[in-house]
This record gives C-alpha cells, structure tokens and sequence, in this order.
C-alpha cells in the first residue's frame, strides 16, 4: 500500500456538546455545526473529561482542523525529521574527530553517557509538561534546548565542555522527536499508528547516505565548528510552522468553544512550589544524579594513575550507589507525586515492551560505539565509506519499519512479529559479527549482518512502541511513551557505559602487547587519537598491530551484546497478543 492510500483513510471523528455562541467567519460556523452535531450523535466522541490539560487541549485541535492541516501537520513532521536525522548523522561521524582534537578519543562513547541518561528520564518530565501545558509549547521548548546544545557544541573548547554540550543536544533531540511521536499518537488511530511512526522515520532512509559526505565536507573544510553551527541556524527554522500550526489550529478551537478552560487560581509561587512537586524534581535529581555517577567511572578509571583503586572513582560508585538508593526510598516514602509511574509498570504487556527498549539498546550502544572507528582504521574506509556501512542499520531499519507498520494494519496484531522474526534475526546478525568483524574479513561480511539486525530492529522498535501504547488509553499515552524512552535511554547509557569499560580495559593493554619495539614511545597518542591511527600506512607492522587490537577488543563487545538480546525473547513472551485493529484510542480527524 503507498502512502497516500493511507491519506485516503482518513476518518472524521465526532467530538464535544455544543459549543458557546462565538463570532466566527461562515467558515468557522460550518465547523462548529459539525463538531455540535456529532456531539448530538454520539457522547462517545466527547472530550476526554477527565484527562489533562493537555490531551484535552489536542483532543479539541483534532476535532476542528480540516484534512488539509492533518496531512500538511504530517508533511511538516516529515521535514524536521529529514534535517533533525541529517544533523545527528552528521554529529555522530563527527564525534570521534571532536574527541580525537582534545586526545580524548577513548571518551568517543563516554560523552554519550551522561547525555543518555538526562536525555531519557527527561522524556518523563516533558510528557508531563505535554500533558499539563500542552503539546505545542513542549515541542517549541524542546526545540529551543535542541538549538543550545548545537550551539555549545560549536563553541566548545575542551571535551568538558562537549560532553555538556552533548546533554543538551541530546535533551533537545530526544525531545522534539518525542513531541512528534505525540503528535503522530494523537492524530492516528491504533491500527494505523505504527505504519505512521515507521513513516515520520523514513527520511533516515535518505539522509543517512547525506551525512556522510556532509560530515567530510565541513570536517575538510571549514571545520566541524561550523557544522553545528549551521544546524544550530536550519534546526529551529523547520521546526517552527508546525509549532504555529498547532497553535493556530487550537485557537479556533478556543474561538468555537470547543476547548477546555483552565483557570488554577494559583499564584506565581504557588505555580512554581506546585509544578516542583508535579514532576518530582527531588526524585529526577536523585535518579539522575546516581546512575550518572554510578555508570560514569567504568569510562573514565583508565584516566585515574591508581585505576579502580583511585579515590575519586570509588567515591563516584559509593555515592552513585547510594543516591539510587535514596531514590527508591524517597519514591517509596516520601515523594508526594512519584516520577515514575509505577502503576503503568504493573501491566506485563507495558512492562515487557520497556525490557524490549532497554535490552534493544543496551545491545546496539554495545555493539555501535566503536564501530565507525573500527571501520575506518581496520576496514581502511573513508568517513563517507564508513558512514554508508554504519547507516545500514539506519537505512534497514527504517524501509522494513513502513512493512512491518503495513503487516500490523492488515492482521490486527504485533506480538507473532517480534517473536517469531525480528528477535531471531537481530540474534542471528549479532552473532555473526563475533566472527565477521575482525581484521582481514571483507567488510561485505559486516554489511550483511547490519542488514541482519537491521530488518530485526525495524520489527522490534515498532512493536515494542506499538504494545506500550495499545496496553493503555489516550490519556496514558504520553507517559507510557515517555517510560519506554527512560528505559531506552538508560539502556543506551548502560550500553555506552560497558563498550566504554571493555574498550578502556582491553585496548591499551592489547595496543602495548602487539606495537612494534618502534612505535610503544607513541603508545599512548596512538589510544587516544583516530588520527594517529590512520596515519600509519596499511599492512605496516604498527598498523596491524593497532587492526589486532581493535578486532579483540570488538569481539568482547560482541559476545557482550549478543548475550544480552536472550533478555529480549522473555519481554516478548510477556506481551499481551493484543488486536488494535478495531480498538479506538483516539479523538477527532485522524488517520
């Protein structure tokens, strides 16, 4: 089916009682019949009374807009994702160059850390903030830290500061894509939903063979500075008209006295000590706080002259550890409004598909943070060759999410997907690569097992999303989504966080065991920096010996990864075989 036999489904929605006498345009007034009229027939239809602020106030947006602003809304969405995509490519082979200019190199998956964490549980408080304030005004603020953390990353001056950078960025992006994943949860019935994401994600299929050859343009000219810098211009330029079109589409809403009214009565301070305690501040600085201290000295002990027995690395597990402890005993005891909805987690369907996102993404973070550099140094490949090898997974994944979204439209169900195919082939490619990327192995070996774990990924983000949501209603959706990415994002963290301790407690060791007698006086520059790698000529003795260290410590990786995914095949079996094929979710004109 093509897309736009997708557009054609559309389906009009009935929605509130009357609406208040307004002055409207003869326009306006043929919309408000229609919303009155449906009202009549159906209470059904009605507002969600009793849901948040927020998703009334997109209830009411849907109930009004015409078919043109749905699909432009879609169009719009496309776009930002098209440059969003095209700009974390790009920053992600320009990474190891902004590490490798500090000799901070090794720090490459390190800098991801930190950023992982925040950037995930940070999705909770911006679902309330989607919820509470509304759609719109959380995806503009999301785009706004977005273009800060470009900007710092333009800037920076040391990798401190691009790690800092990188928590912003990632904040923003994270954010403003999961604002959009809201969007596309409201605006799309349950069957339909997951052909809807796989669609939103599609331009990965494109940009990923643009970033490349992006990263290497700016990188060899005018340097990766003005790479972000251009973006942190373009970014917030896309983005804006689908802010005004929501707004827009909401204040006729409010002119035809279809959207809700909220007046809380409270002061300035009130608002502020009310909101602390609505998003749990205490709570999202103690979890925060503990897993950054607790994942980070696996990355950074190599750096310490007395390694784990350093003082600052064990203060940094023994305090991260117990700040996690009192997380859990602030939630359980004290916090007024818990940050995690603890509830929600009591379903297994909505539980196994949260395994799902964290196992998934502990797996790639394992398998992917060195793998651009792998293939640059051992494989000989260009950035622009390295991206195109790296972004088949992207690629994959992307084109069979759009049939795996069209196989869940046709049969109604998602779990047989999981089960029976994208677990089995992401184990099977990850699995393969334990023998395949090595030194001396065509490179054509590796891509098919990306393609492998490309058309596993495809299935399994699909369905994993697709069984968060279809286990709760509308007013849940945000939160549930939201759960889903904190456990992803800490699963890329943890991910991050054991590439990093393999990587810092195998290479330098391996590198001093295999360099020739000529070049362990570059030891140390030769670990910290991608350059210092690539300028030894291919099939030198420094060389291979450099390739022989890459290609075992990899294999740690793997193995690593590969275990890991067996986790996966129980979250499945846990799933609910839930049919969304007549299930009705949502309010309004939606596809």
């Amino acid at each position: 089916m093509h897309i736009w036999d997708v557009f054609a489904k559309i389906k009009s929605s009935e929605d509130d009682k009357p609406a208040p006498e307004a002055t409207t345009s003869q326009g306006d007034e043929k919309v408000a019949s229609e919303v009155r009229t449906s009202s009549e027939d159906s209470d059904t239809e009605s507002l969600s009374k009793h849901a948040q602020a927020g998703v009334q106030k997109i209830e009411a947006t849907t109930s009004v807009w015409s078919k043109s602003n749905l699909i432009l809304a879609y169009v719009l969405i496309w776009i930002i994702y098209f440059v969003s995509t095209m700009q974390q490519g790009m920053t992600g082979a320009l990474t190891p160059y902004v590490t490798s200019s500090f000799q901070f190199h090794s720090l490459t998956a390190a800098t991801s850390i930190m950023s992982s964490i925040i950037g995930g549980l940070f999705k909770l408080v911006l679902a309330k903030i989607l919820d509470i304030w509304g759609r719109p005004q959380g995806f503009i603020l999301m785009v706004f830290v977005l273009t800060v953390g470009l900007i710092m990353m333009a800037a920076c001056q040391d990798v401190e500061t691009y790690a800092a950078a990188q928590v912003f960025y990632w904040i923003g992006y994270n954010g403003m894509n999961f604002s959009m994943s809201i969007f596309i949860a409201d605006t799309s019935s349950l069957k339909n939903r997951s052909f809807m994401f796989a669609f939103s994600t599609s331009p990965y299929i494109i940009t990923s063979w643009i970033s490349g050859p992006l990263a290497s343009a700016f990188l060899n000219g005018p340097g990766f500075r003005w790479g972000f810098g251009t973006m942190a211009i373009i970014e917030p330029i896309v983005a804006m008209p689908l802010f005004f079109l929501f707004v827009w589409n909401y204040r006729k809403a409010k002119k035809l006295g279809v959207a809700p009214v909220h007046n809380s009565g409270r002061t300035t301070m009130q608002s502020i000590k009310h909101y602390l305690i609505e998003f749990d501040a205490a709570g999202l600085l103690l979890l925060c706080g503990g897993l950054a201290l607790f994942l980070l000295p696996f990355s950074l002990y190599s750096y310490q002259s007395n390694g784990w027995q350093s003082a600052m690395i064990i203060c940094m597990i023994l305090f991260g550890g117990l700040l996690l402890i009192a997380f859990a005993l602030y939630e359980k005891f004290i916090a007024p409004v818990t940050f995690i909805p603890f509830d929600l987690l009591k379903d297994r369907t909505v539980l196994g598909a949260n395994i799902l996102a964290a196992v998934l993404f502990i797996e790639f973070y394992i398998w992917n943070s060195y793998f651009f550099s792998f293939l640059q140094v051992v494989n000989n490949l260009s950035i622009t060759e390295a991206s195109y090898v790296g972004r088949i997974y992207t690629i994959g994944s992307c084109f069979w999410a759009l049939v795996v979204g069209l196989l869940i439209r046709w049969s109604g169900r998602f779990k047989w997907i999981a089960l029976y195919f994208g677990l089995p082939i992401t184990i099977l490619g990850c699995a393969l690569m334990i023998a395949f990327r090595q030194p001396g192995v065509n490179v054509g070996y590796i891509a098919m097992c990306q393609i492998f774990i490309a058309l596993g990924g495809g299935a399994l983000v699909i369905t994993e999303q697709l069984a968060a949501m279809a286990a709760t209603s509308h007013q849940y959706v945000a939160v549930v989504l939201a759960v889903e990415g904190m456990f992803a994002s800490v699963g890329g963290a943890i991910g991050s966080t054991v590439a990093a301790a393999i990587w810092t407690g195998t290479f330098p060791g391996l590198l001093q065991e295999y360099l020739p007698a000529s070049a362990q006086g570059d030891y140390l520059t030769i670990y910290a920096d991608i350059t210092e790698q690539l300028s030894y000529p291919v099939g030198s003795p420094t060389r291979d010996a450099i390739n022989r260290a890459y290609g075992e410590s990899q294999r740690y990786m793997l193995i690593a990864a590969a275990t890991i995914l067996i986790a996966g095949v129980f979250a499945v079996l846990a799933w609910r075989d839930l049919n969304v094929k007549n299930h009705k979710q949502v309010k309004g004109r939606v596809f």
